[in-house]
């Protein structure tokens, strides 16, 4: 049965924190401001409430609410990259949010809320075993099977971007070694440009440079792109997937896809799911957050 959304909708990430207004299906208006990485919860809190506002949102209407990070059975939210939202730890972010916002909400990962999202409005529309991999900051997924995501009882379903790597050999902010996110992620690429020489370079200036031809740049995308290739080679072995959608900033960046579809093509072609861009966009997680 088709989903209908009406409501409103929050996407809280590690750089940005927006807000919808949802009529119809439709996505009707919209706001957004950076997200205050190293605040504390009470003023993150009072970011969704500024942005709720200027919507016109009320006490107790439908509100979907996409956090970044693990939120478990009980409703306890925590980061688990520990550059991203430090001071995120076990927080009752069900109740409080139900305190300062009325009863009528949903609470659902972001990534998890973006692959929903997709899967229901998006580029996962038609296939039963669908993925969805972000790639910005970081790198994070979900998975939608027959309509509905994968999810679990602590709450770390879908943060794929921890997964290993053949190709891994470093730290990332979940403290696993060599996952997937020490390669491909916005962070892990500026690493391994600084180890490059070339310090002053962030991950959209190393994708720049990556464009521009210095070959110094194209390794690290490649390797980037065959990492992300890997890994849904991996994740299709396990959940039979029919299509990935690829979001991010990074994800989305001009020949990113291409790249990751060049190196899937070394994987047997079981292993060789559709590979789309995400059709919503940055919007994914807002969609999803009112549909999961």
């Amino acid at each position: 049965m088709a989903k209908m959304l009406n409501g409103f909708a929050i996407d809280l990430g590690g750089t940005k924190l927006a807000a919808a207004r949802f009529e119809a299906n439709k996505l009707v208006d919209k706001v957004q401001m950076p997200t205050q990485a190293s605040a504390p919860f009470g003023d993150l809190c009072n970011g969704i409430g500024e942005l709720l506002n200027q919507l016109g949102f009320q006490q107790n209407d439908r509100l979907g609410v996409a956090l970044t990070g693990r939120i478990d059975q009980a409703g306890h939210w925590s980061a688990v990259n520990g550059g991203t939202l430090p001071k995120i730890k076990n927080i009752d972010v069900r109740n409080a949010l139900r305190v300062r916002f009325g009863q009528n909400i949903t609470i659902i990962n972001d990534a998890t809320a973006a692959a929903c999202g997709e899967a229901h409005f998006g580029a996962g529309q038609g296939v039963s075993a669908f993925g969805y991999i972000t790639i910005s900051t970081g790198v994070g997924g979900g998975i939608v099977l027959n309509g509905h995501p994968i999810t679990s009882p602590n709450g770390l379903a879908g943060h794929i971007g921890f997964m290993r790597s053949p190709l891994g050999n470093a730290k990332c902010g979940s403290g696993r070694f060599g996952t997937v996110e020490s390669i491909a992620g916005g962070r892990a690429i500026a690493q391994l440009a600084a180890e490059a020489g070339h310090s002053d370079y962030d991950a959209k200036q190393v994708f720049q440079a990556h464009l521009e031809g210095h070959i110094w740049a194209s390794e690290i995308i490649n390797r980037a792109a065959e990492a992300i290739a890997i890994q849904i080679a991996d994740l299709t072995s396990i959940f039979g997937l029919e299509r990935v959608a690829i979001g991010g900033s990074i994800g989305l960046a001009d020949g990113y896809i291409e790249l990751i579809i060049n190196h899937l093509q070394n994987e047997p072609a079981l292993f060789q799911p559709e590979i789309l861009p995400a059709h919503l966009g940055g919007d994914s997680p807002l969609f999803g957050a009112l549909c999961a």
